[in-house]
């Protein structure tokens, strides 16, 4: 069934990272509302992806250009970008963590999302409308120890998003962070399996474990379409006038104020 009472309808709209997890549930919401969506990941897409899937390598900048070329020649440019790709490199203690490391997360975290911006955004100035949604963490906002590479790209990622906003809103083009919590997607039920296994657990058990550990006040991780909701709504008429703006998917790990 199509929602075409958002304005998604006839819109062209990337999600990065779009194979699974939060960019597949992302795909799927905007393609329900009618919208046209393109799609690009490392991994092979499911086969009922409603998307059309154009590989790229976005960890490096030729990678990001070749593929911003790419759609620009195809389909003329996108009205929505969702900046959802992203990558964490192994635990590590922070003192210990190299500088490969520090600029592997920072390349995926950080700069794939500004390349396909610098690519892309300009195409939504000429037109006068456009929405970019840049996929963070609640880690940006709550770092979690032996994960401060990720953690400070991600709040690099929020601090440059804010500015980027300022810089095109003059021009109908409009700029927005989603921080996702705790959220069960493939790659976190693969993690908690493991952690499960090697602690001689129960899968529910290690859940329980990261819930309690966050101080979830709702009790329970969430879920990818929870995110993919938030994204629609941001890229949706019903939000016009916001720009600039950081907005936490997390079972309210957070106090409002922080």
């Amino acid at each position: 069934m199509t929602n075409s009472d958002d304005g998604l309808s006839g819109l062209r709209v990337l999600v990065t990272g779009g194979s699974r997890g939060l960019g597949a549930a992302t795909v799927r919401r905007f393609a329900a509302s009618g919208a046209t969506v393109l799609t690009t990941s490392r991994g092979k897409p499911p086969a009922d992806l409603p998307a059309v899937h154009l590989r790229a390598d976005l960890a490096t900048e030729e990678g990001v250009a070749s593929f911003g070329r790419q759609v620009i020649d195809r389909f003329g440019g996108v009205d929505v970008l969702v900046n959802n790709a992203a990558a964490a490199s192994a635990p590590a203690p922070t003192l210990q963590r190299s500088d490969e490391s520090w600029l592997a997360d920072l390349q995926m975290n950080l700069l794939s999302a500004v390349r396909l911006d610098r690519a892309l955004v300009p195409g939504m100035v000429d037109q006068g409308s456009g929405v970019v949604v840049h996929v963070s963490s609640i880690a940006s906002r709550l770092p979690q120890r032996t994960e401060a590479s990720y953690a400070a790209a991600k709040a690099a990622l929020n601090t440059y998003s804010r500015e980027l906003a300022l810089e095109v809103g003059g021009h109908g083009v409009r700029v927005l962070c989603v921080l996702p919590g705790f959220v069960v997607t493939e790659g976190a039920t693969e993690h908690l399996t493991r952690m499960a296994e090697a602690q001689g657990i129960g899968f529910d058990e290690v859940e329980q474990q990261i819930v309690d550990h966050l101080n979830v006040p709702m009790g329970r991780p969430g879920d990818p379409e929870d995110v993919a909701e938030m994204i629609a709504f941001l890229a949706s008429r019903r939000a016009k006038w916001l720009t600039g703006a950081q907005f936490r998917v997390d079972g309210g790990i957070l106090p409002a104020v922080a």
